[in-house]
């Protein structure tokens, strides 16, 4: 089963949740709303889909909603798990300065609001952040990347939005490891909003003017493999390295294939279940068993030594 192989997933976590006590019970403990990004991302499907079960195993129902990175739809839905008196919210934010108002809104109706993946701007609000280390995520992949194109050539970025606060620490990172290096030289760089059409068509405008570039650095999968296909259409992929961000399952697909030299596994499987573990706590005893409102977990490279050993969508096994 998906939700017993995800437990294998190595990680060092920075934060310990108790075991809980007992088997849950078939009987309904109340209603969790979940809310996250685009589902029709393979990234944010698995983070509501393990949160959802995870959910259901404790005996909880479960809501799951989209907010696709509007903060008026992410409203409108706070109101209905208002309005349905939900005991928890888990909530990936859809903008770090705009959601938290929707935040303050769920908190002062008095429900406890537990916010993975992406963070706000404003500390005390939700009982706890779950998030990837994107800084340590992102200098792991800068290093694998180097060691692939060597310490020069010319290259180019693809960022996320920036209301994400995980696309500006992501790209921080690639440039707290690049930057060590002179002749590696940033040529461009633009925001493609974690998106793979975005991708493609940047990298297509970056490719008219630097046709001869030696490596892309991504902030996410998406846009990595939007980058490839403009790569494989321009005839260039076989010269140009690709790095990417997430561990999606078309990006094991393409490592697997030899057109992505990595990826960053996030450990969504991990936070997105000890998000609805922490909220069942809260819910149970009025209790966080935290040292801190924000806990980072750490990321997991990916390259064609491990690749076999992802077995479930963003699931690494040993």
């Amino acid at each position: 089963m998906f939700m017993k192989a995800k437990r294998l997933l190595i990680a060092a976590v920075a934060v310990t949740v108790p075991l809980l006590a007992g088997v849950a019970s078939a009987q309904d403990q109340g209603l969790i709303s979940i809310i996250v990004n685009d589902r029709s991302n393979p990234y944010w499907f698995t983070e509501a889909k393990i949160a959802k079960e995870t959910a259901v195993e404790l005996g909880y129902r479960a809501k799951v909603s989209s907010h696709k990175g509007d903060t008026n739809t992410e409203s409108r839905q706070i109101d209905t798990a208002i309005t349905n008196q939900a005991d928890a919210i888990i909530l990936d934010p859809a903008n770090a300065d705009g959601s938290i108002g929707a935040v303050r809104k769920a908190v002062d109706a008095g429900i406890p609001v537990f916010i993975i993946n992406a963070e706000i701007n404003q500390q005390g609000l939700a009982k706890a952040q779950l998030v990837s280390n994107n800084a340590q995520g992102a200098a792991l992949g800068a290093q694998q990347w180097v060691q692939i194109v060597g310490d020069s050539g010319k290259y180019v970025e693809l960022k996320g939005p920036p209301s994400d606060n995980n696309a500006a620490t992501r790209s921080n990172g690639f440039e707290t490891v690049l930057s060590q290096y002179p002749e590696l030289k940033k040529v461009a760089s633009d925001v493609a909003s974690w998106d793979r059409t975005q991708g493609f068509n940047k990298m297509q405008s970056m490719l008219q003017a630097h046709p001869n570039i030696d490596g892309v650095i991504s902030g996410n999968d998406e846009m990595a493999l939007g980058a490839i296909s403009a790569l494989k259409q321009a005839g260039k992929l076989d010269e140009v390295v690709v790095g990417g961000f997430d561990g999606s399952p078309a990006a094991i697909d393409a490592i697997k294939a030899g057109e992505l030299a990595y990826t960053v596994l996030q450990p969504v499987a991990i936070f997105a279940e000890r998000a609805v573990q922490l909220a069942d706590t809260f819910i149970r005893t009025g209790e966080i068993p935290l040292d801190g409102e924000k806990q980072l977990f750490d990321c997991f490279l990916i390259t064609p030594d491990n690749v076999d050993q992802m077995t479930s969508p963003f699931v690494l096994e040993q």
